[in-house]
């Protein structure tokens, strides 16, 4: 554990996995917590589960730019300032290129690139302001490397690791940390957002194999970097399972 009771800490997509597990952590460090997702009702547990902790849970969907605006609003004007935002929200709906799925490939477009880049716009303007912050975006290993029916979502992680490289060079003199956390394969409601049936049976099959990660060992590498003191910026973590080749 930190004592993170100093940090004002925006997580979007906190409903589940990777987000839920931060959120949960973020609470015992005793950070200050607005999270959001369009589960309100997920979000409500986690409140419930830390009653004298200061979180707010917020509906927001994080390809509507005014949803996600509103929770960096009500962070700025409750507590002054934002030290955290951190993309979470993510879909990995995988299948073959020949298939033509372009509704899937429109959002993961929308909720994988969009989402991130709603975040950017609604947070960054305050911590210009402020002149510090921390930005933190959750990307892949898919992000690095390609595979077979991954091409899609590979692409929208490449886009978030550029997006996020050029947000670390245009920022660096106003203080403001980014960080990318990179996952390997890890045990969340993700599997769930891929209809193809074969790809879903060989991401769920290949977790088993390879012992895959859980959500609280990839939030403790969000932990980590938002600890670390304000000269120090952990620009990109990758938290692979240990028998993950890939």
């Amino acid at each position: 554990m930190m004592d993170l009771s100093n940090k004002v800490v925006v997580i979007m997509g906190a409903s589940s996995g990777i987000g839920a597990a931060t959120s949960r952590q973020l609470a015992k460090d005793n950070a200050t917590l607005i999270i959001a997702a369009r589960r309100i009702d997920r979000l409500t547990e986690i409140k419930n589960e830390f009653p004298n902790q200061n979180i707010h849970p917020f509906e927001a969907d994080v390809t509507n730019f005014n949803e996600v605006k509103k929770v960096i609003d009500f962070a700025v004007s409750e507590y002054g300032r934002i030290d955290v935002l951190y993309n979470n929200a993510g879909i990995m709906p995988t299948a073959p290129l020949v298939e033509g799925r372009r509704n899937e490939w429109q959002n993961m477009l929308d909720i994988n690139v969009m989402g991130v880049l709603n975040g950017i716009a609604a947070a960054l303007p305050e911590m210009v302001k402020a002149k510090f912050g921390h930005i933190i975006t959750t990307d892949s290993v898919a992000g690095h490397v390609v595979a077979p029916g991954s091409a899609v979502y590979s692409g929208t992680k490449y886009a978030v690791r550029a997006i996020m490289d050029g947000l670390r060079m245009e920022q660096a003199e106003n203080n403001i940390k980014t960080t990318i956390i990179s996952p390997g394969s890890t045990g969340t409601e993700l599997f769930n957002s891929i209809n193809d049936v074969d790809q879903k049976k060989f991401a769920e099959d290949f977790f088993e194999q390879i012992d895959g990660l859980q959500p609280e060992q990839v939030a403790s590498a969000v932990e980590f970097a938002i600890g670390t003191k304000s000269n120090m910026s952990v620009s990109e973590v990758i938290v692979r399972p240990t028998r993950q080749s890939l």
